[in-house]
């Protein structure tokens, strides 16, 4: 209970509020009180869903927010929240209609609230693009997680040593991610292709481009620090976890119209969810869960990139949300169940160690 205070106190603060909002929203626009227990039904299933299938999201942005600062952790705190609840999950969806129907943000608003059915229609006839940007964004955050050089610690020791040992091969997860990208092209109409292909070079080109400003930040913080400057930024590492942060939402909000086309209804859920990823990704930096559990990260990576190849499919199969958590949450659950073996275990060497000594 305390810890719960400690780390999400806020995030159920906003939750109480969210479902506050709901309740009387739903009042307000159907006046029914069998209506408004459905919305607020609605809203706390959203939640849920939000929360279940973004841990891994959270398990990620730990471990390039234990890198930053504490100023910069207190900004992805706050100036975060607000892009990745307002800019994602609101203006993200009203962004897309207004683009694709070629009306202003405005007439998207009236849309989605007017007709929502139509509103749902061309948001989910964009899913062809994000998927691409998304997929491919995400494909290359996993990839190049387990293809840095200087890995040590392998869960899946059979492949993750394997892939490893391609890791001075420049590139070469970017042509992985291409090629399944031009294979499932193939499957996709000419028209669907093209969109397809061009989303995810652009996404390709995002992830480059975070990751290049963020290198080229840290070399100037290497020379400031040579210098004997004081640096604290974190600009580079903020950055990529708010491009990381919208490729998760991208499905989320797809998926939301499964339950419902209302655009106030999937805000209020999808903000519930990305509020609780905030205090977890907080939670997991500043308890050092991390480090205490260390096949955790490549149970995150591993579902990531499951995520990503899941995203990139989904341009040709539809593939249930359902799905896409379940293999989240036993990825991570069986990373978490081996670094707790492994404690164990070192534990009871350690142990042994100590009573053959004092013999």
């Amino acid at each position: 209970m305390q810890i719960l205070l400690k780390y999400y106190k806020f995030s159920i603060a906003f939750t109480l509020v969210c479902f506050v909002l709901a309740g009387w929203y739903g009042w307000a626009s159907t006046g029914s009180v069998t209506a408004t227990l459905s919305i607020l039904w609605i809203v706390i299933v959203l939640s849920i869903l939000e929360v279940s299938l973004s841990f891994d999201n959270a398990v990620v942005n730990a471990t390039v927010l234990r890198e930053m600062d504490p100023v910069w952790q207190q900004r992805f705190l706050t100036i975060g929240i607000l892009i990745a609840v307002f800019g994602m999950r609101i203006v993200f969806p009203i962004a897309i209609v207004s683009i694709a129907a070629s009306v202003g943000p405005w007439e998207a608003i009236e849309l989605s609230l007017n007709n929502p059915e139509e509103y749902e229609r061309i948001v989910s006839g964009a899913h062809i693009g994000i998927a691409g940007f998304g997929g491919a964004f995400l494909a290359m955050v996993g990839l190049t997680f387990f293809f840095e050089e200087d890995k040590e610690v392998h869960w899946i020791g059979v492949i993750e040593r394997a892939v490893n040992k391609f890791s001075s091969v420049p590139a070469l997860e970017i042509g992985l991610v291409l090629a399944l990208v031009y294979g499932i092209s193939t499957l996709l109409s000419p028209e669907d292709a093209m969109t397809y292909l061009t989303a995810s070079i652009l996404g390709l080109i995002t992830f480059i481009g975070v990751n290049a400003l963020g290198a080229i930040i840290e070399q100037r913080e290497a020379r400031k620090k040579a210098a004997g400057e004081i640096v604290r930024s974190g600009l580079g590492g903020f950055l990529y976890l708010e491009v990381l942060d919208a490729s998760f939402s991208f499905d989320g909000v797809i998926g939301a119209f499964a339950l419902s086309n209302n655009m106030v209804i999937i805000a209020l859920g999808l903000s519930v969810g990305a509020m609780f990823v905030r205090s977890m990704t907080i939670h997991l930096v500043r308890a050092g869960t991390l480090s205490q559990f260390r096949y955790l990260e490549h149970g995150a990576f591993w579902a990531i990139i499951a995520l990503g190849v899941i995203m990139l499919v989904s341009a040709r199969y539809h593939i249930p949300e359902t799905i896409t958590g379940l293999i989240g949450a036993v990825m991570i659950g069986l990373s978490l169940w081996w670094s707790v073996r492994h404690n164990r275990r070192e534990r009871a060497a350690e142990a042994s160690a100590a009573a053959s000594q004092t013999g």
